[in-house]
C-alpha cells in the first residue's frame, strides 16, 4: 500500500506588535515618496506588472476571499507579503481614514527607500522560519 501524504501548508506571516509598527511606518514613507499602492486590484494589477516589492495584507478582512488568492500571487512572483492586525492601522498607515485590505510598496527608481525594504523583506522571511 503506498503512503499518501497531505499537501504543506506554508504558513501565513502574521507581524507582530513591533513588526507591524515597522511595516506601518515604512508604508507611510512609501506614501511620502510616492511609492505606495493601496486596495487589492491595485496590488493584484501590479503583482501582475512585476513591479512590486513588498504586499501588506488586514488579517482582519471579510470576506476572505478578497485576498485570499494575494499570497498565492506573490510566491509565484517571489515577492515578500505579510499580514497586520487590522484593516483600520493599514488604512491610517496609507494615508486615509478608511479601511484598506491590501496595499504594496512598488518599484521606482533611485527609490530612498531600498535599504528599508530589503530590511524588512528580510524580516518578514524570517516569520516563515
Amino acid at each position: 500500500m503506498q503512503k499518501v501524504e497531505a499537501p504543506r501548508i506554508k504558513p501565513s506571516p502574521i507581524a507582530d506588535a513591533k513588526l507591524q509598527t515597522k511595516i506601518l511606518d515604512l508604508l507611510r514613507q512609501a506614501l511620502n515618496y510616492k511609492q505606495l499602492k493601496k486596495g487589492a486590484n491595485e496590488v493584484l494589477k501590479n503583482l501582475d506588472k512585476g513591479i512590486c516589492e513588498l504586499v501588506i495584507l488586514a488579517a482582519d478582512c471579510d470576506p476572505i476571499e478578497i485576498v485570499a488568492n494575494i499570497p498565492i500571487k506573490c510566491e509565484e512572483k517571489n515577492v515578500s507579503y505579510c499580514f497586520v492586525s487590522t484593516q483600520a492601522s493599514l488604512g491610517r498607515a496609507c494615508g486615509i481614514s478608511r479601511p484598506v485590505v491590501a496595499a504594496t510598496i512598488v518599484q521606482s527608481e533611485g527609490s530612498q527607500l531600498k535599504t528599508q525594504i530589503i530590511e524588512m523583506k528580510d524580516l518578514i522571511d524570517q516569520l516563515f522560519i
